[in-house]
C-alpha cells in the first residue's frame, strides 16, 4: 500500500480523523462520573454517549439500537450543526443533570433520556421535532425546542408516573392539543415486537413565537458563528425558572441560497446580516416554571450582541470572613435568608470597543453593571468568562499589549480592588477598599479561555509559547501551576475534584482523568492512525521571530534537489495551525510534502497566541501585514533551507487562508506563481456583522479598511494561475463571494479557474469530494508550477 496513494481516500473516511475521537466531556458535581461522546471506529460516522465511572468506560446509548442510523434531523438542528461544523450522526450533543445520574439527547429530532444506573434509553414524549434538549440540573426536567417554541417536559421513567409536586410544579397542564400525538422514535424491533415504553410526564409549552421570523431558546447566526454561543436557553441552578433569549429576525436582509446543480429544490431563504447591515433583534427574559416572565433591561441599542448568558448562585447572608461561617456559605435555596439565583450576562456594543458583564434581578429584571472593559480596536471574547469560584471570587480577563491574563478578585472587590457589592447580601459600601489578595496571572502568560472552575480553583488554558497550549490551575494557598505537561495542545474539563485532561502531541491524543491531581484512569480513542505521519521542522523565522513549521518530503535528501514550495496557511484571527500536535491540517501539509513541495506554514499578525498587540494588528487591514509575514517567512526560511526554490512558488488555503491565497497572487506576484484559493470572503462586506466589523469597522464608516482587505476591486491585477474552489451550499462564506470576483476577473480579461462544489457547504463533508479535492489541488499547483 502506498501511503501517499491512499492518505487522501482516509482523510475522507475519517472526516478529517476526527471519528473515534472522544469529546464533549462533561464531570458530575462529585466528580465521579465523566460523559462523553465517541463513535465506535476510527471510520464510524455515529457517534455514541459514553460514561467513564470507576475506571471503566460504557455506553450509555447507541443510536444503531434506538433509532438505526440516517434519517432526516430538524432544520434548526441542522444549522445548528453546520455552525459547529459537525459532521456525526447520532448522539452528536447531549446535556446532563447536576449529579450524573441521567442524560438527555435528541435523535432524529426525537427526545430521549438514559439514567446511568444501567437501565436501557427510553423515548419522552415531546411536542413535534426537538432541538437542543437540556436537563434541569435537579434532573426533573427537560427543557427542548420545537418549531421555534420553548417546552419543557417533566423527565420520569417508563415505568414511574409523575409525582404529585411535579404536576402541581408545572400547573398540571399540557402543551399538546388532543389531535397533536407526541413526537417520538421506537428502537428498532421485530415485527410485533413492542419498542422501549415512552417516559415523560407533562410537557407544557413556556414561550410560543409571535410570528415566523421569532423564536425562543435557540442563538442567532452570529451568536453561533462568530461569538461562541450556541445556546438560546439556560436553567437556573435551583431549576425553578430558565432565562430564554428571544430572537426576532425580522430586520435582518434575506438571502437565497441555492444549489445550481439541482434545479428541483427550491433555493433557501437564510437570514445573514451581512457587514453593515441590521442585526437580529436579542433580547432575555426570565421565564420561573410556575410565574410569568420577566424580560431583563440593559440599553439595547448601546449594546446590541448577547456574548453569554447564564445564572450564578448569589452569596449572601454572610459576609466574606465572619467569623464562625465558611467563606461563602450561603442557606439553601427555599430557606430562609436564601438568596435566589439570578442571571449574568455578557452584552456588547456593535462596534465590538465596548463589553460590558451585568447581573439581572429576576424579578424586576433590572440589571446593573459589574464589570466592564473598553478598548480601541475591541474587545476580545474570552471564552469562559465570566466565571466565579464558590466562595464568589471572580474572575476577570485582563489585558496589556504584550498579554491577555486573568485577575481572580475575592468577593467584596471588583477588578480594581474596590468593592464591587456584587455578593448581593448589601453588607458592604460600594467604593470602600479593602485588604484583599487580587491574584493575577503573569506577564508573558497568554490566556486562552476560562476551562471551569471547582470549589476555589480556575482552570484555565494558556500559552507561553504559541506553538502550545497548556492547562492552568490557580487555588488559594497553591499559587498557580501547570496541569498539563509536554508540548502540546492541551484542553480540560473538571468538577467535583476531578479533571480530564485532554491532549493532543505530535504522537497523537491522550485523555487523562485526574483525581486530586493524580491519574486515575484513561478514556480511549477510537481514531485511525494516519497513513502519514507529519514530519515538521518548527522554525522562528525573520525579526518578527514568525512561528512556523516546514514539512519536507520523507524521500528528500537535503541539498539534492531544489524543491518547488508550498505555502499553507491559515493566517487568520482565532486559528494558529503552527502548533506542537498532529492536527489534521498538519497530515495534509505533509501529504503535499510528500507531492514533491516543500511546504511552509506560518502563523503570522493577526493570529492567537503572542499577545493583543499581535492580534490586534490587523485592526482595519487584514491583508497588509497577514501577507507581509507570509512574504518574509517565505524568504528567511529559504536564506536557511536552499532546497526551497523560490522561482516555484505557489500558496493555498481555505476561507480566511483561501483569501490570504488569492490576494497573493494579486498584489505579489513576484513572490507567488500559483495559487488555490478555497471559500475565499472576496467582498468582506458580503462577511457577517459581528466577525467582520471586529477588524474592519462598519463599511459606512471604514470604507477605505473594506476595499484594501477585499479581492474585489483588485482582480485587474492578477497575473498568475488561480483555482477557486467554493461550495455552493455555503452559508458562511456564500458562494456569491467567488461569483462576483471570478466575473470581475472575467471582465478584467484575467484568466482563471473555477471549480464549484455542489451541495457542498463551508466544509465540504461528501468523501468523494474531500478525497479528490486534495489531489485536484497538488495537480493544479504541479502543472502551475511547471509551465
Amino acid at each position: 500500500m502506498d501511503n501517499a496513494t491512499d492518505f487522501p481516500a482516509q482523510f475522507a473516511r475519517t472526516h478529517r480523523f476526527a471519528l473515534g475521537v472522544p469529546r464533549q466531556f462533561t464531570v458530575s458535581a462529585d466528580g465521579s462520573r465523566v460523559f462523553f461522546v465517541r463513535s465506535a471506529s476510527g471510520s464510524d460516522p455515529v457517534s455514541s454517549l459514553w460514561v467513564w465511572e470507576a475506571g471503566k468506560e460504557r455506553t450509555l446509548a447507541d443510536p444503531r439500537l434506538l433509532t438505526g442510523v440516517g434519517g432526516e434531523v430538524p432544520a434548526a438542528e441542522r444549522l445548528r450543526r453546520e455552525r459547529a461544523r459537525e459532521r456525526s450522526e447520532g448522539v452528536v450533543s447531549y446535556s446532563t443533570d447536576r449529579r450524573g445520574h441521567v442524560a438527555a439527547f435528541a435523535l432524529r429530532g426525537a427526545l430521549w433520556a438514559v439514567r446511568t444506573d444501567g437501565s436501557a434509553p427510553f423515548p419522552v414524549s415531546a411536542a413535534g421535532p426537538v432541538v437542543d434538549p437540556q436537563l434541569s440540573p435537579d434532573g426533573r426536567w427537560i427543557g427542548y425546542v420545537t418549531a421555534g417554541a420553548l417546552h419543557v417536559v417533566e423527565l420520569t421513567s417508563p415505568a414511574s408516573p409523575a409525582t404529585h409536586e411535579s404536576a402541581h410544579r408545572m400547573g398540571g397542564s399540557t402543551a399538546r392539543k388532543a389531535s397533536q400525538p407526541p413526537h417520538s422514535a421506537a428502537a428498532p424491533s421485530s415485527a410485533g415486537a413492542p419498542g422501549p415504553r415512552q417516559g415523560g410526564g407533562t410537557d407544557r409549552l413556556l414561550l410560543a413565537p409571535e410570528g415566523p421570523e421569532v423564536s425562543y431558546g435557540l442563538a442567532e447566526y452570529v451568536a453561533a458563528e462568530s461569538m461562541g454561543r450556541s445556546r438560546g436557553f439556560w436553567w437556573a441552578p435551583d431549576s425553578r425558572a430558565l432565562l430564554v433569549a428571544r430572537v426576532d429576525v425580522t430586520p435582518v436582509q434575506r438571502w437565497f441560497i441555492g444549489d445550481a446543480a439541482n434545479p428541483l429544490q427550491r433555493p433557501r431563504a437564510v437570514r445573514y446580516p451581512s457587514a453593515g447591515t441590521a442585526n437580529a433583534d436579542v433580547s432575555l427574559h426570565v421565564l420561573p416554571l410556575d410565574g410569568e416572565r420577566t424580560e431583563v433591561r440593559w440599553d439595547r441599542a448601546a449594546f446590541e450582541y448577547l456574548v453569554t448568558a447564564g445564572w450564578e448562585t448569589a452569596v449572601g447572608g454572610v459576609r466574606p470572613g465572619a467569623a464562625g461561617s465558611p467563606r461563602g456559605a450561603a442557606p439553601a435555596a427555599g430557606s430562609p435568608g436564601a438568596v435566589r439565583p439570578r442571571p449574568v450576562l455578557t452584552v456588547q456594543s456593535r462596534d465590538q470597543r465596548t463589553m460590558r458583564v451585568l447581573t439581572a434581578d429576576p424579578d424586576t429584571g433590572e440589571t446593573r453593571v459589574l464589570h466592564e472593559r473598553r478598548d480601541p480596536a475591541w474587545v476580545e471574547i474570552v471564552p469562559g468568562i465570566p466565571a466565579r469560584t464558590t466562595s464568589g471570587a471572580r474572575v476577570w480577563p485582563t489585558e496589556t499589549a504584550d498579554t491577555r491574563g486573568l485577575r481572580v478578585a475575592p468577593i467584596g472587590t471588583d477588578a480594581t480592588q474596590t468593592v464591587a457589592n456584587d455578593d448581593c447580601s448589601g453588607s458592604h459600601s460600594a467604593g470602600a477598599t479593602m485588604t484583599v489578595q487580587v491574584a493575577q496571572t503573569p506577564a508573558g502568560l497568554q490566556v486562552e479561555a476560562v476551562l471551569g472552575t471547582d470549589g476555589e480553583r480556575v482552570l484555565f488554558a494558556a500559552s507561553e509559547e504559541p506553538t502550545e497550549r497548556h492547562v492552568w490551575s490557580f487555588a488559594p494557598g497553591e499559587g498557580l501551576r501547570r496541569i498539563s505537561e509536554g508540548p502540546g495542545v492541551h484542553d480540560a474539563v473538571c468538577g467535583g475534584g476531578t479533571v480530564v485532561l485532554d491532549s493532543r502531541t505530535l504522537e497523537g491524543d491522550a485523555v487523562t482523568v485526574l483525581r486530586d491531581g493524580a491519574p486515575v484512569g484513561r478514556i480511549d480513542s477510537y481514531a485511525e492512525e494516519p497513513l502519514l505521519t507529519p514530519r515538521p521542522t518548527f522554525l522562528q523565522l525573520g525579526e518578527r521571530e514568525l512561528r512556523s513549521a516546514l514539512y519536507l518530503p520523507s524521500w528528500h535528501t537535503p541539498g539534492a534537489q531544489k524543491l518547488p514550495v508550498l505555502v499553507d496557511p491559515y493566517g487568520g484571527p482565532s486559528i494558529g495551525l503552527v502548533r506542537r500536535c498532529r492536527g489534521w491540517w498538519s497530515c495534509v501539509s505533509q501529504w503535499f510534502a510528500e507531492q514533491g513541495f516543500a511546504v511552509l506554514v506560518t502563523d503570522g499578525r493577526g493570529t492567537p497566541g503572542r499577545g493583543p498587540a499581535w492580534e490586534k494588528a490587523i485592526h482595519r487591514d487584514q491583508l497588509t501585514f497577514a501577507l507581509d509575514d507570509q512574504v518574509d517567512a517565505l524568504h528567511a526560511a529559504a536564506a536557511d533551507h536552499p532546497s526551497l526554490d523560490l522561482e516555484r512558488v505557489a500558496i493555498r488555503g481555505w476561507s480566511f487562508g483561501g483569501f490570504l491565497a488569492a490576494a497573493a497572487v494579486l498584489h505579489r506576484p513576484e513572490v507567488f506563481h500559483a495559487a488555490v484559493a478555497g471559500a475565499a470572503p472576496a467582498d468582506q462586506r458580503l462577511y457577517d456583522t459581528h466577525w467582520k466589523e471586529r477588524f474592519l469597522g462598519h463599511p459606512a464608516e471604514e470604507p477605505a479598511a473594506y476595499d484594501r482587505s477585499s479581492l474585489v476591486g483588485h482582480a485587474h491585477l492578477l497575473r498568475r494561475p488561480l483555482l477557486l474552489v467554493h461550495g455552493l451550499a455555503d452559508d458562511n462564506v456564500v458562494v456569491a463571494h467567488t461569483l462576483r470576483f471570478s466575473a470581475e476577473l472575467l471582465a478584467a480579461g484575467r484568466p482563471h479557474t473555477v471549480l464549484p462544489l455542489p451541495g457542498a457547504t463551508h466544509l465540504p463533508a461528501d468523501h468523494a469530494v474531500t478525497e479528490n479535492l486534495l489531489r485536484f489541488q497538488a495537480n493544479f499547483l504541479h502543472q502551475s508550477l511547471s509551465g
